[in-house]
């Protein structure tokens, strides 16, 4: 079947058609990845995109159940130049096209991807419609122009419910704002007792969980769309140890007073350099993501720039000055991409061991005879 993309500025891209039929509209993007594209399609943090890869060959190893990043796909389209129907590898189980059957998502090939990726740095990130359907140019046009981007995706793809995951060392409670499965594989591994909770979870509710530290997930979309998830940040801090990733990041840089804003194309792939400034090393990150934190308005809060991005010079890293928190741009779990970043989570760790040598806790019997007290004496008065 024949498939179009459209572009919000008037270029169209016809191709054929695999996956669903139908259509639907997102903000089109690119991903650099040459491996990954079943992470990729799984990630919550495509929610409401249109997903172009730029490696020129994608289903050759088809799709297996152990490697996706979310139960489900929440992408809008994929766009791929050439699109394999007879993988070749032992793990496959199904074909992409099946996946993207499964889920109701079109996929459209055989179009100039490396043309579509460079009209996208040059103009930045733009709407687009992806159709499988017959319908005129004109009211596409029209479509196009009366459909809204998604501003709700962190709650799209948010667990609805608290879920655990028991370990035996310290509670982690990961805030899902559309959590990558890696994070929670990476915390599980190191014996941790991780609870998962929505993203719309209060502070009161966060505290009664008694937690050892705080993990902020990776997400979807601006910052700037849950208000409601940096009041929760800016109330916790300083009483637990803060660890943020991607969409974490940028809600603890706002938490802290400091602003963010929309990069012209992102950054989205397995290959990006990143800095540490204290050690001067270069890590290679896998990253996914359209905004950023503005490196002046950094300037007169309590944070402090740890790593920046060795392309662009964008802020990647940040720590707070006075309290056990510190957040990164990138995704340290990878998944797909390097490992170089996965020992964030062991110095997320140390910083939760290390605050509870310089913070005990009063004895818990004495906290207890403390509240049975006050409550006596209250029903008393």
């Amino acid at each position: 079947m024949q498939a179009r993309l459209l572009l919000e500025d008037g270029t169209l891209f016809t191709g054929q058609g695999f996956g669903a039929e139908g259509g639907s509209v997102g903000e089109v993007v690119f991903n650099t990845g040459i491996t990954g594209y079943q992470e990729v399609l799984s990630d919550p943090s495509y929610c409401g995109q249109i997903v172009t890869m730029t490696f020129p060959l994608i289903g050759n190893y088809g799709i297996n159940r152990d490697d996706f990043e979310s139960i489900r796909p929440y992408i809008h389209g994929f766009v791929v130049r050439r699109h394999e129907t007879v993988p070749s590898n032992w793990r496959a189980q199904y074909t992409i096209d099946q996946l993207l059957k499964e889920y109701g998502i079109v996929g459209i090939s055989d179009i100039d991807t490396r043309m579509l990726t460079r009209i996208l740095r040059q103009h930045g990130t733009m709407k687009g419609i992806l159709t499988t359907g017959n319908e005129r140019i004109e009211e596409l046009k029209e479509r196009l122009g009366t459909s809204a981007l998604l501003r709700d995706q962190v709650a799209r793809t948010s667990t609805k419910s608290v879920f655990s995951s028991p370990g035996e060392k310290e509670r982690i409670v990961l805030v899902d704002y559309g959590a990558k499965s890696g994070i929670l594989r990476e915390l599980t591994k190191r014996g941790c007792d991780v609870v998962v909770v929505p993203q719309d979870t209060t502070a009161d509710e966060i505290r009664r969980l008694h937690p050892d530290g705080i993990q902020l997930s990776n997400g979807p979309g601006d910052p700037k769309d849950v208000p409601h998830a940096v009041e929760t940040i800016r109330s916790l801090l300083g009483e637990y140890p803060i660890f943020g990733i991607c969409l974490g990041h940028q809600l603890f840089a706002l938490a802290c007073g400091a602003d963010t804003d929309k990069l012209k194309f992102g950054h989205r792939g397995g290959n990006h350099p990143v800095k540490e400034l204290e050690s001067g090393r270069c890590f290679i990150t896998s990253q996914n993501h359209g905004y950023t934190v503005k490196e002046e308005s950094v300037v007169g809060t309590e944070l402090e720039v740890t790593h920046i991005n060795n392309n662009d010079k964008t802020i990647e890293g940040l720590k707070h000055k006075t309290y056990p928190a510190f957040s990164v741009q990138y995704h340290p779990e990878a998944a797909p991409g390097p490992y170089d970043s996965s020992y964030l989570f062991d110095r997320f760790l140390e910083m939760i061991r290390d605050n509870k040598i310089a913070n005990p806790e009063r004895p818990r019997q004495a906290q207890l005879s403390e509240t049975l007290r006050g409550e006596l004496q209250y029903a008393q008065k």
